[in-house]
């Protein structure tokens, strides 16, 4: 069986065509096509007309490239840029109007419930209880839990793109103060939250997202070219001496950073605020750097669940969302 998903981003629109074989997604082809939503819309803003014209572009290609490498239609969803918008709705009906493909936008909670889902198949049961760290251009998800599914999920408005838009642009590079501003905020946020990984103790933590792909490189994890299999590992107090690093250059220089890609460089300062704190507020010294994210868990819930637990995921689209995600929540096992 072949499968697509598509994953429309903050900064970019991403096809990965996969065969689906002894339950596991192996890779066929990927692409990805630049889209910047995050420079030109704020969170919960609409999506101009220009912006919309380019992501009709991007998904109408993906589609097409899905089609030649022989999958069915793909399982598109959209991150928080586009679930957040105030023109969602008349945006995701353009999009399925021209170009055939349905765009879902899935709740924060159900997006951290499928990272969580591909971080434990790639770590394993070995790995015990886990708490899981993802941090997006628009928000922040956070799960832990000691089966297949989470048994807690949050998701919060805690984005680097999101955060560098409100307290970084103004100044490059930000003052001390607006740091301190940033780490404030997001400290608070996540009180209960941390509180809640602190008491359940987890063995084992990993983080996903390419923020921290990139942070962990910037640290001294290998390389992507030494492939998917090498064990990549995030110190906390390595992050902590990086975004002190990162806050006294402007973003010119960060893209210069071992990791650091010219795209994310101005966003990357409040990435490593944001993950050293959410390191520090949860008490994780050490997490792994896990390269399968939520795409991987869209694929992995189709493969082993069949698709209509995805039309069942989708029927929020065309719902009303809310204005912010729910902080935090139990999940049911049985999702």
């Amino acid at each position: 069986m072949r499968i697509s998903v598509v994953d429309v981003g903050s900064r970019t629109v991403r096809l990965v065509v996969v065969d689906a074989q002894d339950g596991v997604p192996l890779p066929v082809h990927t692409a990805k096509w630049r889209l910047r939503l995050s420079e030109h819309v704020r969170t919960g803003e609409a999506i101009p007309d220009e912006a919309v014209e380019r992501l009709v572009e991007a998904v109408f290609e993906a589609g097409r490239t899905s089609a030649r490498w022989g999958a069915a239609g793909p399982l598109a969803f959209a991150t928080t840029i586009v679930r957040s918008a105030s023109n969602r709705l008349e945006v995701l009906r353009t999009v399925r109007a021209r170009t055939g493909v349905e765009v879902c936008t899935l709740p924060g909670e159900v997006e951290a419930e499928l990272t969580f889902l591909a971080a434990r198949r790639w770590m394993g049961w070995r790995s015990g209880p886990l708490a899981l760290l993802d941090i997006g251009g628009g928000s922040l998800e956070v799960a832990f839990g000691r089966g297949r599914l989470p048994d807690f999920v949050a998701s919060l408005p805690l984005g680097a793109g999101r955060l560098t838009h409100e307290f970084f642009a103004t100044q490059d590079p930000p003052s001390p103060d607006q740091v301190k501003a940033l780490r404030r905020k997001v400290r608070h946020q996540l009180r209960d939250v941390g509180a809640r990984i602190r008491w359940e103790g987890p063995r084992s933590a990993v983080v996903t997202s390419r923020t921290f792909q990139q942070l962990g490189r910037l640290c001294g994890a290998l390389p992507g070219r030494e492939g998917p299999f090498v064990e990549r590992q995030l110190r906390r107090a390595d992050l902590k001496a990086a975004t002190t690093r990162l806050a006294a250059l402007p973003a010119t220089e960060r893209a210069l950073l071992p990791g650091i890609s010219a795209p994310r460089a101005a966003q990357s300062l409040a990435g490593a605020v944001i993950g050293h704190t959410a390191m520090k507020v949860t008490g994780l010294k050490r997490v792994t750097v896990c390269p399968w994210a939520i795409r991987d868990g869209v694929l992995l819930r189709h493969i082993e669940e069949g698709p209509a637990w995805w039309a069942e995921a989708c029927r929020v689209s065309e719902g009303t969302p809310p204005p912010d995600p729910v902080p935090l929540r139990i999940a049911s096992a049985s999702c």
